[in-house]
């Protein structure tokens, strides 16, 4: 019918004009006008027809053009487009809803999805899939090459949900692991006539409690068991916050100890095998904070009941790698992460902190180290890394920590665990989420509402604590030589020289971080001191007042922290000489830092003035009192702890 339409359309104008010429030859001009209106109001609305059809054409070609391209973003898959370390370029709105948050920090898929094997995935393409379980839905992942006109590599991750296919959702079943954790220093205060009924009662009611919950249950250890248990179940206990923590605490056969639970809950994944695993990691990580709690861990979440009604000080078998699963966990789940430390960090803290930084980068998250102003002990090395590229962006004022901190971003304090030498006390208790890790001894000062804490007094030194951590994080740490070395040097400077606490574990570690490239000269430099220094040293030690193989000196007025430290390390090296102290006053406050070869326990005697530290090595500061106060405090507390002079 177009063909017509478009004949009807050249006829009519040329019709309509020899019309008009006849009539116009014939005296009819009236009736030619009066056609000719006609014709040109006719035309008029051809016209306006015409292009409404026209307008209306070109809105559903746009929306055909919108349609295609919000099909782009909005696929039936979830799509993502990353570099060759996993740095995501582009995604669609629907991998939106596998992130866990809209947090810009997330930009490495390894942060996003949890349990992706990136080098092999990537190395097979398009011939391996993945399949990988994420908020509680199973999918088979896909990978493709793009190369760039630049040879650049990206691939485009495409991810199947296949949940519905293999009727996943009938897996609703959750995996339980309880311990009772102190069972043996139980058994050893009970007497011999009241452990048989002890044991029996303990079965009794963790069999009793399985039966409650219709849960197959095995005992796979003494003091172990594992139990499967439907979710509707598990929801329960949650709603009613485990009170079987709560009444085993009740058990009384004799027993002078309170008994406690640990208790691992796996659930959501998308096998027995991984509820399993999830469990074990939980049951660890409730280990790990002491004891007597119930800790449930899902893929996307950890949840923490108990433990907070009392504070128990027992020694568990929790080892570097129990922490290092739990620290991952952990590292996994924030939005980014954040290390501090004391003030006036030493290299043991601060090597630490640099150490961790590296290892948490390699898990795909963003990592800072907060520091102040006060950074003359670790100046050389400071300004060592301030000239690699890879630490550009990463030292953060307190200040401006405090301002970006959010609900996810996990702390990870360092070389401390007492209010008064954090570095920045504000930020830390406005932080949702804390880990400590250190080696000092437990203050009474402690942080509180940590989320896990490693405080291990038997360690030389906190870098020796995070190089075992680091080794279980991951597989291979990629940790650069310079790194390494602040770490060694961390080890170096606690044990002075690897004179003092120095365990195998110590060597081990040591041996680690030299089998990286650490270069032992270089850390000798990092403790040279300057002549001016030398000479203050040399003047503090000219003070000293020796009484019983203790020395007490004085440093010069508003001098370096470190000069303090050195002086009191310098003294024992003085034949006679088995304990030193030097006090030094700087900006009105008074510091103590106290050294022993191990006769006496100099971190009894600073903690009685508010201090800590360990047994050889300790220190305190003391504000709005004079140094001659200080001296007769101290020497009050030696003759009360250590009865000098009687």
């Amino acid at each position: 019918m177009n063909w017509m339409i478009m004949l009807k359309r050249l006829l009519r104008p040329w019709l309509l004009i020899i019309i008009s010429i006849i009539l116009c030859i014939y005296n009819y001009i009236g009736i030619g006008i009066i056609i000719l209106i006609i014709y040109l109001i006719d035309n008029i609305q051809q016209l306006n027809y015409y292009w409404k059809k026209e307008n209306d054409n070109n809105e559903f070609i746009k929306s055909i053009d919108k349609g295609i391209s919000d099909n782009a973003l909005k696929s039936i898959y979830p799509v993502a487009l990353i570099e060759e370390d996993g740095k995501l370029v582009w995604y669609n709105n629907l991998f939106k809803t596998l992130k866990s948050n809209e947090e810009e920090s997330e930009k490495n898929i390894l942060s996003i999805i949890r349990g992706l094997n990136l080098e092999e995935f990537l190395k097979h393409g398009s011939s391996l899939h993945q399949r990988i379980n994420i908020k509680d839905k199973l999918y088979d992942v896909y990978a493709n090459l793009i190369e760039t006109k630049d040879k650049k590599h990206l691939y485009i991750l495409s991810f199947n949900d296949i949940t519905k296919l293999i009727d996943y959702e009938t897996t609703k079943e959750s995996v339980m692991l309880i311990e009772v954790d102190n069972f043996t220093e139980v058994l050893d205060k009970t007497d011999d006539n009241n452990r048989p009924l002890l044991v029996a009662e303990i079965e009794r009611k963790i069999n009793a409690y399985a039966n409650n919950l219709n849960a197959m249950i095995k005992r796979y250890d003494t003091n172990k068991y594992v139990l499967s248990i439907q979710d509707k179940y598990i929801e329960d206990e949650i709603k009613q916050k485990f009170k079987i923590i709560e009444e085993f605490s009740k058990i009384d056969k004799g027993n002078s100890i309170e008994i406690t639970l640990s208790i691992g809950i796996g659930k959501g994944g998308m096998s027995p095998l991984e509820n399993y695993n999830n469990a074990n990691i939980a049951k660890e990580l409730a280990l790990g904070r002491g004891g007597d709690q119930a800790v449930v861990k899902t893929n996307d979440e950890i949840k923490f009941f108990g433990g907070n009604t009392k504070e128990i000080e027992k020694r568990t078998k929790v080892k570097a790698r129990v922490i290092a699963r739990a620290l991952s966990e952990l590292i996994y789940e924030s939005s980014k992460v954040y290390i501090i430390g004391h003030k006036n960090p030493d290299m043991d803290c601060f090597g630490a902190a640099v150490g961790l930084t590296s290892v948490v980068k390699q898990l795909g998250k963003n990592c800072n180290i907060v520091l102040n102003n006060d950074n003359s002990a670790i100046e050389y090395y400071l300004s060592k890394l301030q000239k690699e590229s890879k630490y550009d962006g990463v030292f953060l004022s307190a200040e401006d920590a405090r301002n970006d901190l959010d609900s996810k971003t996990l702390i990870i304090i360092v070389d401390v665990h007492n209010k008064g030498y954090i570095a920045d006390l504000e930020l830390v208790e406005k932080a949702e989420r804390k880990v400590i890790i250190d080696h000092h001894r437990r203050s009474t000062d402690m942080i509180e509402c940590d989320i896990l804490n490693y405080i291990e007094v038997y360690a030389s030194s906190t870098s020796e604590m995070v190089t075992e951590i680091i080794q279980y994080i991951v597989n291979k740490p990629n940790l650069t030589r310079l790194e390494a070395e602040g770490l060694l040097a961390g080890i170096f400077m606690d044990t002075k020289g690897f004179s003092f606490k120095t365990g195998v574990r110590t060597f081990e570690a040591a041996s680690f971080l030299k089998s990286l490239g650490a270069d032992p000269i270089e850390i000798k430099k990092m403790f040279t001191d300057d002549l001016e220094d030398y000479l203050l040293i040399a003047e503090t030690i000219r003070t000293a007042e020796v009484n019983e193989n203790v020395a007490i000196a004085v440093t010069p007025r508003n001098i370096n922290t470190v000069i303090i430290a050195k002086a009191a390390d310098e003294l024992l090296n003085i034949s006679g000489i088995h304990v030193s102290f030097v006090l030094g006053e700087v900006n009105d406050d008074v510091y103590i830092s106290g050294r022993s070869v191990g006769e006496i326990n100099v971190q009894v005697v600073l903690e009685a003035l508010g201090g800590g530290g360990h047994m050889n090595i300790a220190g305190v500061k003391i504000a709005n009192k004079t140094i001659d106060e200080v001296i007769c405090e101290l020497k009050e507390a030696m003759k009360k702890y250590l009865r000098i002079g009687e």
